[in-house]
């Protein structure tokens, strides 16, 4: 019960943070926060380490 607990708990922040960094740098924030829900930690990273759409000619 405690496991599941946790997972879930990391998917929501996973979902919160992704979509408040893809919102930021100009990306499609409804995408990321559900790649964070189906990926967690793991796209958090992938999307701190993009760019901003801003700076792609």
């Amino acid at each position: 019960m405690i496991f599941i607990t946790l997972v879930l708990l990391i998917a929501v922040i996973s979902v919160v943070i992704c979509h408040m960094v893809a919102k930021r740098k100009g990306r499609g924030p409804i995408f990321w926060g559900v790649m964070g829900a189906l990926f967690g930690p793991l796209a958090i990273l992938v999307i701190l380490l993009m760019g901003s759409k801003e700076e792609q000619p």
